[in-house]
């Protein structure tokens, strides 16, 4: 059975977090899913509010402590991302902004990501597509179509009978693991190739 890596970042501030809890479900949804197609996931949670400081001093001093440089570097090194944040006036968290800034810009080509919020009212909802969306976009990140918000209505019961939030948490979850089973080994471009001149490669392509 191949293993993936999905590591789930979770912006929440407080202690119980909802989107600490709606990152548990999500990541769930996603080992669920892969098992279905008999991959293994090993999943790690990165909680930002626990490297708060140290987010903070690697922004002013450019040096990454030690559980900082392990939190980045899992998600370098992951297979697909989950990212969660609550809503802060009408945007992701800031800490969470700060947590990607610090991160190499080069980490995400290519990566699978889910994206999900959490907040007070449904019309924070739009974040997703307003905010959250166009940051990994930039990252080059290849996001899943469907992204998960949870508000306090959204605890409620479907149309199957199932509650509303299970069931766009099972469909997203669905296309990150559809994005990770088709994902290769090797996520990023060849090293040796992606180091040739302009010239150099765009004579293999009109070879071709």
């Amino acid at each position: 059975m191949e293993t993936r890596r999905v590591v789930v970042v979770s912006g929440g501030m407080g202690t119980p977090s909802s989107s600490r809890m709606l990152a548990d479900q999500l990541g769930e949804a996603a080992r669920r899913q892969l098992e279905r197609v008999d991959i293994h996931t090993d999943i790690t949670t990165i909680e930002l509010r626990e490297l708060a400081v140290d987010i903070a001093n690697n922004m002013v001093t450019g040096f990454a402590p030690p559980a900082l440089a392990d939190a980045l570097k899992s998600v370098a090194d992951a297979d697909a991302l989950i990212v969660v944040s609550p809503v802060f006036s009408g945007s992701y968290s800031g800490l969470l902004k700060s947590f990607f800034d610090v991160l190499d810009n080069t980490a995400l080509d290519s990566m699978p990501v889910l994206i999900a919020a959490t907040g007070g009212s449904v019309r924070h909802s739009l974040m997703l597509d307003h905010a959250m969306r166009p940051l990994f976009t930039y990252l080059r990140a290849r996001v899943v179509s469907t992204g998960v918000y949870a508000g306090p209505e959204d605890w409620g019961t479907g149309s199957d009978g199932a509650p509303a939030l299970d069931q766009r948490v099972t469909r997203a979850a669905g296309e990150l693991a559809g994005m990770i089973a088709g994902t290769t080994t090797a996520r990023r471009p060849n090293s040796a190739q992606a180091s040739l001149p302009f010239e150099q490669l765009l004579a293999q392509v009109q070879g071709r």
